[in-house]
């Protein structure tokens, strides 16, 4: 059998769980926001939520790709306009939403 390549079996490479630490604060965010949000505080949690997306933004924008994690879905342009765009809305939503009555 001269002339074959040999084969070696892969090998898979260990899960670095703790390299996604940037979506995971972000996701943590999330969490308290929404645990606020069913306090029945909704104008605080929406807003804690936009912060969410704002700290989404700043790690992406400051962590190169290969750090970012799962942040870096697309291109970095693209990205931050989406999450830019997302927290503004969101924070006018959350600010324009007039309080239950008393």
């Amino acid at each position: 059998m001269s002339g074959m390549a040999s084969v070696h079996p892969l090998r898979p490479r260990p899960r670095r769980w703790w390299r996604q630490w940037p979506i995971a604060l972000v996701l943590l965010g999330v969490a308290a926001s929404l645990a606020v949000v069913a306090l029945d505080h909704f104008r605080i949690g929406s807003l804690m939520l936009a912060g969410s997306l704002v700290l989404a933004f700043v790690l992406r924008l400051v962590l190169p790709s290969a750090q970012a994690g799962m942040l870096a879905v697309r291109s970095r342009t693209v990205d931050l306009v989406v999450l830019g765009s997302l927290a503004v809305v969101l924070a006018v939503f959350a600010l324009w939403v007039p309080p239950p009555p008393a």
